[in-house]
C-alpha cells in the first residue's frame, strides 16, 4: 500500500459503513495471518523522574513533572517481574525507563529479570536513543527486542531529534533485535498525511510489531485543549495499520493502546498489561489505575474473539 492509498483509507469518516467494512476486513486479515493467535505483553515502568525529552504528551516531561523521583530497586523489580509473569500468559515483558538511561544498569536489570521469569517469556526494553554497541550488548544479555518509535510531530512536540530516532531504529535492527513500533500518540490535531508517514515507516524498517496508540491527556497536560480521539477512530487507525502492513514479512503482531476490544476486532491481536511508572498516568503504580491486570487483558482478548495465546517460544 502506498502513501496515497493509505491516506484514502485514513480519510474515511470513522463511523461510516465504509469504515466498519474496512475494520472487518482488517480483522479477518489478522485472524488469517496470525492463525487466531493473540499476544499478551507486559510492561514494568522501572522509574519516574523529570525527563529532558520534554515530550508534551508525557507526564514525566521536565516541563510538568514536579513529583518525587522513584526507581525500583533490583529486589522490587524481580519480585514484580515474578508476580507479573507467574501465570505464564505474558509473551514478552518490557522494561521501560526514561529517555536518559545508564546502559550498564539496564543490562544488569535485564539479565536479572531474564533469570527469574519463565523461559518462554521474552525480555524487551523500552528505553531512549543509544548507539549500536548498546543494543548489541543488550542482545548478548538476553534481551530479545526493543520498543522504539518515531512519534507524531517528533522534534515539535518533543525535544528529540527525528534523525536520531531513526538511527536508533536502524541500530536495533542491525543488532538482530525484534523491533516493536507504533503510530503514536494520535490526537485529533494530527493530519492523515502525518499518520500515513509514521505508519509506513514501520514497514520500511521492517517492524516485528506494529500498533496504534491514542494520546491520553493526563490532568495538566500541555495538549489537553486539543482533546482526544474516539475509540472508533483509534480502531480505524488500527485497521489502516493492519491493511498497510499486509506485505511486511517481519510482522508478527499488531497492538492497540490503550487496550480496547474495538481495536481487537479491527486488526489488533495484542494488548499490554502495565505496572509501575506510566507516561500516561500520574499514579505511582499504574496497575492501580490505567494499567490493566493480566487477568483483565486475557479476558479482553478472549471476548474479542481471539482463541489461542502465543507464548515467547512461539
Amino acid at each position: 500500500m502506498n502513501k496515497k492509498e493509505l491516506i484514502q483509507w485514513l480519510s474515511i469518516p470513522e463511523d461510516s459503513p465504509e469504515a466498519w467494512a474496512m475494520r472487518e476486513e482488517a480483522n479477518q486479515l489478522s485472524h488469517r495471518r496470525f492463525h487466531d493467535t493473540s499476544l499478551l505483553l507486559g510492561q514494568i515502568g522501572i522509574e519516574r523522574h523529570a525527563c529532558p525529552g520534554a515530550c508534551r504528551f508525557c507526564c514525566f516531561s521536565e516541563e510538568v513533572f514536579h513529583d518525587s523521583d522513584i526507581a525500583l530497586n533490583l529486589d522490587s523489580l524481580l519480585e514484580t517481574a515474578r508476580e507479573f509473569c507467574a501465570s505464564g500468559e505474558i509473551e514478552a515483558l518490557f522494561l521501560m525507563s526514561m529517555h536518559n538511561f545508564e546502559p550498564r544498569a539496564i543490562r544488569t536489570l535485564a539479565e536479572a529479570v531474564r533469570r527469574v521469569i519463565p523461559d518462554a517469556t521474552r525480555v524487551v526494553v523500552n528505553i531512549g536513543d543509544a548507539p549500536a554497541d548498546v543494543w548489541r550488548d543488550l542482545r548478548a544479555a538476553g534481551v530479545s527486542g526493543a520498543y522504539h518509535v518515531l512519534r507524531l510531530r517528533e522534534g515539535t512536540d518533543t525535544r528529540l531529534n527525528p534523525d536520531e530516532r531513526k538511527a536508533t531504529i536502524a541500530a536495533i535492527r542491525n543488532a538482530g533485535l525484534d523491533w516493536y513500533y507504533c503510530c503514536e500518540p494520535v490526537g485529533p490535531e494530527h493530519h492523515v498525511e502525518e499518520l500515513a508517514e509514521v505508519i509506513l515507516l514501520g514497514n520500511e524498517f521492517g517492524c516485528y510489531q506494529h500498533a496504534a496508540m491514542a494520546r491520553v491527556n493526563y490532568p495538566g497536560s500541555p495538549l489537553m485543549e486539543k482533546g482526544e480521539i474516539s475509540k472508533s477512530r483509534l480502531a480505524q487507525i488500527v485497521a489502516a495499520v493492519t491493511l498497510a502492513s499486509a506485505e511486511n514479512p517481519e510482522l508478527r503482531s499488531i497492538a492497540v493502546h490503550e487496550p480496547d476490544e474495538l481495536g481487537l476486532r479491527s486488526g489488533a491481536n495484542s494488548v499490554y498489561a502495565e505496572c509501575g511508572a506510566n507516561p500516561r498516568d500520574l499514579a505511582v503504580d499504574t496497575a492501580q489505575s490505567r494499567g490493566g491486570s493480566v487477568a483483565r487483558m486475557t479476558t479482553m482478548l478472549a471476548e474479542a474473539g481471539w482463541k489461542l495465546r502465543r507464548k515467547g517460544d512461539l
